[in-house]
């Protein structure tokens, strides 16, 4: 992650003026309207006064529990990636922001892959400023272009790249500081039938000792709808275009006359304008697929379950500032956890989570971040080294924001090991398990979170404003799938303290 040198320290912990509505409006809020015509399938129980308003907010998605499976670590991501993607036959989509110029074994998989499954088609997004960071010097970019070359006619790689880095600006701005100005930020792992939301990227560092979430959704549904989002953005990217198997690396990326905007660097307002355009029905409640035309349920009794994706695409498309807000401000929340590994949220989100742990809701929450030795920062050279102790200030001041209103909030800090040295692990992961009533059992046993936020936002100013990120609001009734929320959380629970 690379962070703007305007953005680290612009947010500030105000208390709020007024107690915020469950639907606040901001210059960077999309709400969508549904037609007259549409008609919000029953809620579910969890969370009863804010899933009408989510409905109103995002597509709706409804599967049954037992079709998410929560993954506890990079080993364990890693692994499963590798196993769904040898199983592959039609397609795979992976949406990320870089994959590592050194992950050779996971290239060779998707290699093998394909030259078992004849009829299977690869789609690779990644960022162009990442991607190319290293060049000419081996870099994603040419990591890639060996499956383009064996399989010209069924791999395809995009690279997006941001508008608000063209002309002059680009020119002069060094590789690696030009990411701050925006990157494609997505991370979603699709193959066949199956899809992977995570924050994490593909780099060995996300495969072994960097702590994130990982959610595996086995839904046609959810993983179709996902595609969507995928290939809309590769058709706003630019196109990875390779030379021969003795030269791989010299790769060139070019923008397809076919493509429905134009070039971001010639013409960054007409492209912001178009993508938004594109963009911005697959975030709107009537994308929702109609029951009618959703394929049959084996028991449909057993649907308990509710998919709220959520899209950002600065300036103007941002459905997770909404959705996270009326979350937040439910009357039924009664706890919540939230988490970055970045802990340096969005003011509309500090606000919220101020308002509602301080009288008189004075909901408990927790917030779990990293320790500057699990920051992904840490002894960085230059400027970026100086970033964990940033956080570290952040926190604080939310911590005395926090005393100020004598909001019943909790900070815990996350460590395994320190960066750089044996055993040593970053923290990376980020979202919020929200407790309602439905939480607990008929007994009183606490079962577990009955709503999730995963994705790949950090929640940040820069998020909002910079980048490109999916993720999805998860809503449940269903015992088993909130014990395996509540098993996650105390998986990054244990390696903390306050």
């Amino acid at each position: 992650m690379i962070i703007h040198p305007f953005r680290l320290c612009a947010t500030r912990f105000r208390l709020p003026l007024r107690k915020p509505t469950s639907r606040p409006q901001c210059r960077l809020n999309s709400t969508f309207a549904p037609p007259a015509a549409f008609q919000s399938p029953p809620a579910a129980p969890a969370l009863t006064g804010a899933t009408s308003q989510l409905d109103q907010l995002a597509p709706r998605i409804d599967i049954r529990a037992d079709q998410i499976e929560v993954l506890g670590g990079p080993k364990e991501f890693y692994e499963s990636l590798k196993h769904k993607i040898r199983a592959a036959r039609k397609r795979i989509y992976l949406s990320t922001l870089y994959i590592g110029k050194t992950e050779h074994e996971l290239i060779s998989i998707i290699h093998e892959a394909l030259a078992q499954a004849p009829n299977l088609k690869v789609s690779i997004l990644t960022d162009a400023l990442r991607g190319t960071r290293e060049d000419p010097k081996p870099s994603c970019a040419s990591l890639l272009s060996s499956l383009i070359i064996d399989f010209p006619n069924r791999v395809e790689v995009r690279m997006y790249h941001t508008p608000n880095l063209t002309g002059l600006r680009k020119r002069l701005i060094p590789k690696r500081i030009n990411e701050g100005w925006g990157l494609q930020h997505i991370k979603l792992y699709g193959i066949d039938n199956e899809v992977i939301l995570s924050g994490a990227n593909l780099s060995s560092d996300y495969f072994t000792n960097r702590q994130d979430r990982y959610h595996v959704f086995s839904s046609k549904r959810v993983t179709d709808y996902f595609s969507r989002i995928h290939h809309a953005v590769c058709s706003i990217s630019f196109l990875l275009q390779t030379g021969t198997s003795t030269s791989p690396s010299s790769h060139a990326l070019s923008w397809p006359s076919s493509n429905p905007t134009p070039n971001p660097l010639k013409d960054p307002k007409a492209y912001i304008k178009a993508a938004t355009s594109l963009l911005q029905p697959l975030a709107s409640p009537s994308t929702s697929p109609p029951s009618s035309q959703q394929p049959p349920i084996a028991n449909p009794s057993n649907t308990t379950t509710t998919i709220y994706p959520i899209l950002t695409h600065p300036p103007s498309l941002n459905t997770e500032l909404p959705i996270l807000t009326t979350l937040l401000t439910s009357s039924s929340l009664q706890s919540y956890t939230f988490t970055a590994g970045y802990f340096n949220p969005h003011p509309l989100i500090t606000r919220s989570l101020l308002s509602t742990s301080s009288p008189p809701r004075s909901v408990p929450g927790t917030i779990l971040t990293a320790t500057p030795y699990a920051n992904g920062f840490y002894n960085s050279n230059g400027v970026s080294g100086m970033l964990p102790a940033a956080y570290t200030h952040l926190s604080l001041r939310f911590l005395q924001a926090a005393r100020r209103v004598n909001a019943e909030v909790k900070l815990r800090e996350w460590q395994r090991g320190k960066v750089g040295e044996e055993g040593g692990w970053t923290y990376h992961a980020k979202g919020i398990w929200a407790y309602s009533a439905s939480s607990s059992g008929g007994k009183g046993e606490m079962m577990g979170p009955s709503a999730t936020v995963i994705g790949s936002s950090n929640y940040t100013s820069r998020s909002y404003g910079l980048d490109l990120e999916v993720g999805a609001l998860v809503v449940t009734d269903d015992e088993g799938l909130m014990r395996k929320w509540r098993r996650e959380e105390e998986g990054l629970r244990k390696w903390t303290r306050e």
